[in-house]
């Protein structure tokens, strides 16, 4: 549930001015007095310039609707509009200083005075009153606008139940709590219940503090409008998170339904190429020279090692994608593990001249060195697949801050502008087959992205000038602890 206590003060505030019970305040009482003191003085200064009384008569009705106006409480301008009827008859009517009157119609005039004072203050406490409800009014609708504009904001159900709930405490000057529905509902009987729902979907029950006035009618009207606001946003919510869910589930599917296209479509010409230079070498290897013997059995090996680095790729980076990767980091020496990647991308082809150049500096970096070998060894099989034979591909390496980047060059014809924005996604080759896969099974690059955005590194592509493309990935930094040539431990670089 959600309460809130600082509010408390203030409901017992607004108890007493609503129920009328009395409330002694020097601030409404020095008002009252002063403005009777004052209408006083000013009675002398009209007699003194021979002012009639009626003009004296008309300085108390004033003051008695000063009072009316500037006082919390309502008696304070009955009271007054008495006590200025006895002060004008003390000070202004023969015999002077006295309560006595010796004019017969002095009654009269007394008691004209007296109604009218009254009926003047009542005037101005109910044109207060009428004030003070429009404000409340205002103020309300104004609680009610900004309620939506808040739930419309709102990102979880957690902030619809706190906008919520603060918002019927200012409105209401009331301590509130949320009961969702799978929580048994409380007896409390100090709180009013009102369920929180959206047709035949019964989101939750609200319990405002009682007190000892009821809502009314407006309030009451409010407050179910503040509880449609928040059964709506609860409703959004929820069909959000379905959409969410849904749309996970077809992106799922959407994934399944293309591996298997991709699969039984693409995998059918490496098989097929297998499968027909091993029986042309059972059926006819001795017709064949050594030269055409040992290109089948290349084209053999490197057909296997495609579907072989296939599967690992479709399998890597489907893990990842799902996060039921964890990764096994250790520091490691870049020139180590880029040696390691590089003598397995030998065995597939040797067509281009590849070059590492490496600062001097010994670079470590934290990683999962396996995945890392996998991320050079696809970057450099796409690097020699697309540039022509005799071509070079460059590694190089440095250290930018907290961070090592890695390139990897080539002279090849490079990449299209509209094709480096998806080049990254699972699936894609673009026009000119410029992805990671001959055979267009495009996985190889987004397991790369997959595994360098799990280091918490980035991964780009760029021209290389002339001609070419440059693939950059950022591998975070060790810097290593070394005493008496030994290492000794280090730190990462935060």
């Amino acid at each position: 549930g959600i309460m809130g206590e600082q509010m408390a003060p203030i409901n017992r505030l607004m108890k007493n001015k609503r129920t009328g019970q009395p409330v002694f305040s020097f601030r409404d009482l020095g008002i009252t007095v002063g403005a009777m003191v004052l209408a006083t003085c000013l009675g002398f200064v009209f007699e003194y310039f021979g002012l009639g009384e009626s003009n004296i008569i008309l300085l108390y009705i004033m003051a008695v609707m000063f009072i009316a106006a500037l006082t919390a409480w309502q008696r304070y301008s009955l009271v007054s509009s008495f006590v200025g009827v006895l002060v004008f008859n003390f000070f202004f009517t023969e015999p002077r200083l006295t309560l006595l009157a010796y004019e017969k119609e002095y009654p009269v005039t007394f008691l004209i005075m007296f109604v009218a004072a009254f009926l003047t203050s009542s005037l101005a406490v109910r044109l207060k009153s009428q004030a003070r409800k429009a404000a409340q009014a205002a103020y309300r609708t104004k609680i009610l606008l900004e309620t939506n504009q808040l739930l419309e904001q709102a990102k979880s159900r957690d902030d619809i139940l706190e906008i919520t709930a603060k918002q019927l405490e200012k409105l209401l000057s009331r301590n509130s709590i949320f009961y969702l529905t799978e929580k048994e509902t409380p007896s409390d009987e100090k709180y009013l219940y009102f369920p929180v729902r959206m047709e035949e979907s019964v989101y939750g029950v609200i319990g405002l503090a009682r007190q000892e006035k009821e809502l009314d009618h407006f309030e009451n009207s409010i407050l179910l409008s503040v509880l449609g606001e928040c059964s709506l946003a609860l409703e959004n919510d929820k069909n959000r998170k379905e959409k969410e869910k849904a749309a996970a589930l077809a992106e799922k599917e959407k994934l399944r339904a293309n591996l298997m296209r991709m699969i039984s479509h693409d995998l059918r010409t490496p098989l097929t190429s297998i499968s027909g230079n091993a029986s042309n070498l059972i059926s006819n290897s001795t017709e064949f020279d050594e030269e055409t013997k040992q290109q089948l059995y290349r084209d053999i090996y490197e057909d296997s090692m495609w579907l072989i680095n296939l599967v690992e790729n479709l399998l890597s980076v489907t893990r990842i994608e799902e996060g039921r990767t964890d990764l096994r980091m250790t520091v490691e020496l870049l020139d180590e593990v880029i040696t390691e990647a590089l003598r397995h991308v030998n065995r597939i082809s040797n067509k281009q001249k590849i070059c590492v150049e490496l600062p001097d500096e010994m670079l470590f970096v934290k990683i999962d060195a396996k995945l890392i070998v996998q991320v050079i060894i696809n970057i450099v099989d796409i690097a020699m697949k697309y540039t022509p034979p005799g071509s070079k591909v460059v590694i190089t390496a440095k250290r930018e801050g907290q961070w090592t980047a890695v390139s990897i060059a080539d002279n090849g014809e490079g990449i299209a502008d509209e094709a480096k924005e998806h080049i990254f996604e699972m699936f894609y080759t673009g026009k000119h087959k410029v992805a990671d896969s001959r055979r267009s099974m495009g996985v190889g690059l987004s397991l790369c992205k997959s595994v360098i955005q799990a280091h918490g590194g980035k991964i780009s592509v760029s021209d290389n000038v002339p001609h070419g493309a440059v693939f950059t990935f950022t591998l975070r930094a060790y810097q290593p602890e070394i005493d008496d040539n030994l290492l000794t431990g280090g730190r990462d670089y935060e």
